[in-house]
Order: C-alpha cells, then sequence, then structure tokens
C-alpha cells in the first residue's frame, strides 16, 4: 500500500475521546453497546485496554511498541476510520490480547456502513516475533510498515488472540507487498491463536513468515488469494481450521489457494525448512460453481522448497487439483519421507492429484503414493457425505451418516499439541463454528 501520511498525528499513544450518543447495529451476532468514542492512531507505548462498551476507531497504521501490551476486551468492535485507512502493527517484544468468547467474539471490521463494505477497506493485523526465520538477514515484514521480526527466541510470546473476526481487510503497499487479514511475521510458540475467521481479505488470510506459532479453530472465508501461506521456516502446528472460497471472488493478479508454501521465494535450500504440521483441515473449493472466476487454483500448493505435514483432512471442490506438488525439491522431500500427507480424503473438479515436476512424480503416481498412505479420492463431491459445506451463507461441514469423514484418522508420529479424534476435517460431531462466527456476507460489492 502507498505509505499513509497522516494530516495530523498526536503524540505516542495518544487516544482521542469524544461523546457519542449509540452505535450502529453493526454485527447481528453481536450488537454493539452505547459508549465512547475512541479513537486508536500513532504509537502505543504503554499498557492500555480497550473497553467493550466503547465504539473503537482504528486510525492509519497504529504500532504497539516493545514493551507495551495492547488489550482488547472480549465483545469490543473495533472499526478502521474510512479515510486514513487502519492497520494495526505489534511490533517485538509487544503483545495483543484479544480474548473474546463464543458469546462475545471481538471484531475488527470496516468502517463503511454494512452494504458498502469491500476487501480491502482496511489493512489488517500484523503479529511481529522473535522466533527464528531461515532469513540470513533481518527480514521486513510486507505490507509497507517497515518493521523487522524474527530472532532466535522460538517461544516467544505475543499474546493471545481467540474468538477474533478479522473482516474486509487487505491494503497493499505496492504488488507483492500486501497486509493480510493476519500477518505473523516470526511469531513464537508462546503466543496463543484459537478461534479466529478472517472474512473476505483482499489478499492472504493467514500468512506466515519463519516462526514457530502454533494455532487451533481458524477459519478462512472467502479470501482473494491463499488462505493460508506458508514462508521463510515456518514450522508451527496447526489444527482444526477452514477454508471455504467463493466462486466469484479471487485475487486478478495471483491465483487463490487453499494452501501456498515457498521455502522461500528463490526455492533455496536456506534452513529451517518451511514446514508446517496441519491436522484435520477441511479445505472446499468453488466446485464446479459456473460462476468460478478463472484464478481460483489448488487446494494445496507445496512448492520451491517447502516442506509439508497434511494429515486427516478433507480437500474438495478445488477447480484445477487438490494437491499439487510444484518444483523438484519439494517432490523430492515428499517422496522420501521427509514431507507426508497422510489419511486424506481429495477430491477436485478436474484432477485430485498435480505433479508439477514429472522428474519425480507424474500425476498418477503421485495419487499411487498418497493412496498407499490411507488417502480416498473421490470423483463426486457428494460422496465426502458433508452437510452442506459449499453454502457460502449458512456452510454446514458436519459429516453426515455414512460419511467416510467420520473415521479413518491417525495420529501416529505427531506429537500431544493434536488432539487424537477418529474423524477426518475440521469437524466432527461437534459444530466449533456456532455462535462466533458470522457466515453472512454483508456486500456483493467486490
Amino acid at each position: 500500500m502507498k505509505a499513509l501520511k497522516f494530516f495530523a498525528l498526536l503524540m505516542a499513544g495518544s487516544v482521542i475521546l469524544a461523546s457519542c450518543s449509540k452505535k450502529d447495529d453493526d454485527e447481528t451476532t453481536n450488537p454493539l453497546p452505547t459508549g465512547n468514542m475512541v479513537v486508536l492512531q500513532g504509537d502505543v507505548t504503554a499498557d492500555k485496554t480497550l473497553r467493550a462498551q466503547d465504539t473503537v476507531v482504528l486510525k492509519g497504521y497504529v504500532y504497539v511498541k516493545a514493551g507495551a501490551t495492547l488489550t482488547f476486551e472480549a465483545g469490543t468492535i473495533v472499526k478502521s476510520d474510512i479515510t486514513e485507512k487502519g492497520a494495526l502493527i505489534i511490533e517485538r517484544g509487544a503483545k495483543l490480547i484479544a480474548n473474546g468468547t463464543a458469546e462475545k467474539p471481538i471484531v475488527f471490521t470496516s468502517g463503511k456502513a454494512i452494504n458498502e463494505r469491500i476487501p480491502g477497506d482496511w489493512g489488517g493485523i500484523i503479529l511481529l516475533g522473535k522466533a527464528s526465520t531461515n532469513r540470513t538477514t533481518e527480514p521486513i515484514i510486507e505490507g509497507g510498515v517497515g518493521k523487522p521480526y524474527g530472532g532466535t527466541e522460538d517461544n516467544d510470546n505475543s499474546g493471545s488472540l481467540k474468538y477474533v473476526r478479522i473482516e474486509y481487510a487487505g491494503i497493499a503497499a505496492q504488488p507483492g507487498s500486501e497486509i493480510n487479514g493476519l500477518t505473523l511475521g516470526g511469531v513464537g510458540s508462546g503466543t496463543t491463536l484459537e478461534h479466529i475467521q478472517v472474512t473476505y481479505g483482499n489478499d492472504d488470510a493467514f500468512e506466515f513468515f519463519g516462526g514457530t506459532v502454533n494455532a487451533k479453530y481458524l477459519i478462512a472465508y472467502a479470501t482473494a488469494d491463499d488462505d493460508f501461506d506458508f514462508d521463510f521456516g515456518y514450522r508451527g502446528k496447526i489444527q482444526y481450521a477452514i477454508s471455504l472460497r467463493d466462486p466469484k471472488f479471487v485475487d486478478g493478479g495471483d491465483a487463490g489457494n487453499g494452501v501456498e508454501s515457498d521455502n522461500d521465494g528463490q526455492g533455496s535450500n536456506a534452513t529451517p525448512y518451511t514446514h508446517p504440521v496441519l491436522s484435520n483441515f477441511t479445505f472446499v473449493g468453488p466446485n464446479g460453481d459456473p460462476n468460478t472466476a478463472a484464478n481460483h487454483n489448488y487446494g494445496n500448493r507445496w512448492r520451491r522448497a517447502s516442506r509439508f505435514d497434511v494429515h486427516n483432512s478433507i480437500l474438495l471442490g478445488y477447480a484445477k487439483a487438490g494437491l499439487a506438488v510444484d518444483g523438484e525439491a519439494s517432490a523430492l522431500a515428499y517422496q522420501s519421507g521427509e514431507s507426508k500427507f497422510k489419511n486424506n480424503l481429495v477430491h477436485a473438479v478436474t484432477k485430485p492429484f498435480l505433479s508439477r515436476d514429472n522428474t519425480v512424480f507424474t500425476d498418477s503416481t503421485l495419487q499411487v503414493k498418497a493412496i498407499s498412505e490411507g488417502c480416498m479420492v473421490f470423483a463426486n463431491h457428494a460422496d465426502l457425505k458433508l452437510t452442506n459445506p459449499t453454502n457460502l451463507t449458512a456452510p454446514n461441514f458436519m459429516p453426515v451418516a455414512g460419511s467416510p469423514a467420520l473415521s479413518g484418522a491417525s495420529f501416529t508420529g505427531l506429537d500431544a499439541f493434536f488432539n487424537i479424534t477418529t474423524f477426518r476435517g475440521a469437524i466432527g460431531t461437534t459444530d466449533w463454528t456456532t455462535g462466533w462466527t458470522n457466515w453472512t456476507p454483508q456486500t456483493t460489492k467486490y
């Protein structure tokens, strides 16, 4: 995004208080209370707590500096300023505490009227930590914020996000330098990420640049670019996650994937390798919808020397392939067993498996290997027997009686971070999305 120049910057950590008689009726699942208007801008240099009863406006790029903790109470609604689009940057050594509940989620959203909101109305949230990356020089986070991240403290703690929604984010400084819904640069395993939904983001939903942070219960809903993007040596663990694509909406200059993963942009052998460990994901693509935009791509795209572990997951309805292994280095890692793709259920509109380096695998030998390690392939998405996974406004990812997703999971080789389930996919017999999520798009103007 072009660097924002503020006409009047307040002193570091300042807020403006102005009386406000009543908030708008904004979120159907979390009505706004009555309180003051609080404008958050500039630098936050000391601990600060934002109250749920106030209208919080995020104005311009807000930087939480090292040593400071910014806390949002459960039920807080944060709206971006319309003219000076907001972004929230938690620098190394700072913390963000945004712990909502299923009944009172914390919502970061556009400041426009409900029927005028579009992806890219504001920036997003950036967490920067001190965990290691595979960069030999100190990396600077993308998005025009100009801040470094990474270090040697893999158990670093950047705070806690629970029951959080991030809506209509994703502005860019320049092509290839965007703010995602939630950007994580060198974030350590001491950080808590649970129950987070990113909705109609104009770039990636979640992007992990190095680091070791783990997460559970993540939702990428109608993202333009990639739903889960891994780079620069990220090697955390994620369990229970959902990707749901809007057939009509995708990045016009890039391709939208459920996962896109690189070791780095050059596909080098820099270490530590990018190697996320994933279990119990449900990836839902456009599924042949007649309105599917051309740039919808793959369920999983592992490329540029990235390693991967994908277990007990569902890949359904992607336009061009379910699993795509791209490039010799990533293919060799899968062939050798360093990477794993086990006990997954795979369906795609065109082909379930795609090898983009035929010196190691062909499409058919890639599929043979996956089947030999407990994966199942489906020609018809209905055979997976999920309740209603492609419904954009009322999706239901729960398996029905007789679904192959109700059994067949294996956690052999996975550590104690992962809850042991019998089911494959993000949801078994209990729907953890109930109550705190919002599946009703509030605008179609994209």
